[in-house]
């Protein structure tokens, strides 16, 4: 069987509900404010983050995901609060996937040397399917190109979806907890552009959701003595309460200006990072081994980041303490 109608039936459940998740980044540590609501506003700059990921190189219809995001922080009624915005744009076989959220953080207290932040989102998710460019060979023993659960032409649909997230931020370390999409909102598929005389998909109904996903996000900023490098670990966690996925890291930066690392992708990948940050611009690409069967088929997956920060003037207060290169 091709490899593309593998990719686009083994999706379909009998159940006609397909389910759908976020992006896992290798470089996630690079979009704090993707997995955690209340990262926005976490530094005194206004950053500006997009990221590419390609998948599975050489594989057809592998994932392909598009993030943009960008926060700022700023001050009402006294207080220090964060806004933000994050876009993410996937490719997974037929389907098509789209996220845009609204964020908004506000700082709880000060704890133990360091600060608590709470944040909330409200967003949109959307999904279509490609049905019109499903392909079944003559010849396939296990699906049948009339079956109803599988469309014959391109359908979609949107839905509203919320998320909120705890973030903890200590000079030396942070860590945050949240959950997106808690009410693992459905989307009902329905019928674009025209139709044969003879589709099925106009008397069947279809539906796809995105999972609830809980996330872990921590690091750490570790100085060595008497040198220009600093290293960070990095971990993010991803738990639906059904599987787990996650990314172990460490990079170490010179001068703070360029850094280079390694990642394990849980189940999935080795990962080499390289990267600079010059002049408030920010470059990092991934490059990642899969550790599984696939390597027979694929030559690994490549992603890309880049960003942009530009300082902001609170008149000498509430100056970020957190002198932190993971954070700014």
């Amino acid at each position: 069987m091709a490899i593309s109608a593998i990719c686009v039936i083994s999706a379909l459940l009998p159940s006609l509900v397909v389910g759908q998740s976020d992006p896992l980044y290798t470089q996630a540590w690079a979009l704090p404010t993707l997995y955690n609501p209340a990262a926005v506003g976490s530094t005194d700059f206004l950053r500006i983050r997009g990221a590419a990921r390609l998948q599975w190189a050489g594989i057809r219809n592998a994932p392909k995901s598009f993030t943009g995001a960008a926060d700022i922080p700023f001050k009402l009624l006294g207080r220090r609060w964060g806004g933000g915005v994050n876009v993410t744009q996937e490719e997974i076989g037929l389907f098509s996937n789209t996220y845009v959220n609204g964020q908004i953080s506000g700082r709880l207290k000060k704890l133990f040397g360091g600060e608590l932040t709470i944040g909330v989102q409200v967003g949109y998710f959307g999904s279509s399917f490609r049905g019109s460019d499903v392909y079944i060979p003559d010849d396939d023993d296990y699906h049948d190109s009339n079956d109803p659960s599988i469309p014959n032409q391109d359908v979609g649909g949107g839905t509203i979806d919320f998320g909120a997230g705890l973030q903890y931020v200590h000079p030396k370390f942070h860590v945050g907890v949240s959950v997106l999409h808690p009410a693992a909102p459905k989307v009902k598929l329905n019928t674009k552009g025209t139709t044969s005389s003879n589709a099925t998909s106009d008397h069947h109904e279809f539906e796809t959701y995105v999972s609830r996903t809980l996330y872990l996000v921590a690091g750490s900023n570790i100085s060595v003595k008497n040198t220009l490098i600093e290293l960070q670990p990095d971990l993010i966690v991803a738990s639906d309460l059904k599987t787990v996925s996650g990314v172990l890291s460490i990079k170490g930066w010179y001068n703070k200006m360029m850094f280079g690392g390694i990642a394990y992708r849980w189940d999935d990948a080795v990962s080499v990072n390289i990267g600079a940050e010059i002049k408030n611009f920010l470059l990092g690409y991934s490059y990642d081994i899969p550790t599984s069967r696939i390597l027979k088929a694929s030559s690994g997956s490549h992603e890309i980041t880049v960003g942009y920060r530009m300082k902001l003037d609170f008149n000498g207060k509430n100056r970020n303490r957190h002198r932190s290169i993971r954070l700014m």
